[in-house]
């Protein structure tokens, strides 16, 4: 074996395995809680790898109520908060669209705290919920034009993320 040159990866039959694994960017814009990226990373690199979409890379974005509201009444025409946006990735017009990155999944941390509260669930669920959420928004469903397969596909996904 050279050094400085990367080998493949080698299955047992010694062929090269095509491998390739999600890249998951956790972006934290808020002041008001800590984030564990290690945490949001591993959870959605899983909930990634759920939705059969493992290979394909996506950032999370934790904002405060005031940066979504923006963003809402910026792509969405609301002048008001909520908890999570989506923001599926497209190619420039001088990019070649390779499709591994879904794109980005904007989470307000004032809102899922809230949220959480209200329906009696732990922060870190409320985020999981929210994550799943907006992974299945940047893989193209949209549950307010699909008659609940989005919703349903969410539920059965939660089950078998523990959510």
């Amino acid at each position: 074996m050279a050094y400085g040159k990367a080998e493949p990866f080698r299955t047992s039959g010694g062929k090269a395995a095509n491998v390739k694994a999600s890249m998951i960017e956790i972006v934290n814009r808020q002041r008001g809680r800590t984030i564990n990226a290690k945490q949001w990373r591993e959870f959605t690199a899983k909930a990634v790898r759920a939705i059969g979409r493992d290979d394909r890379s996506a950032t999370i974005v934790f904002v405060s109520d005031d940066a979504i509201r923006k963003l809402n009444r910026r792509f969405r025409g609301k002048n008001l908060a909520t908890d999570v946006l989506s923001f599926p990735t497209g190619a420039e017009p001088f990019e070649v669209e390779d499709g591994s990155h879904l794109g980005d999944v904007v989470i307000s941390v004032e809102q899922a705290a809230a949220q959480a509260k209200a329906n009696g669930l732990s922060f870190s669920s409320e985020i999981e919920q929210l994550i799943l959420h907006g992974l299945l928004h940047l893989c193209g469903y949209d549950h307010e034009t699909d008659n609940g397969e989005m919703n349903r596909l969410e539920l059965k996904l939660g089950k078998q993320l523990g959510i």
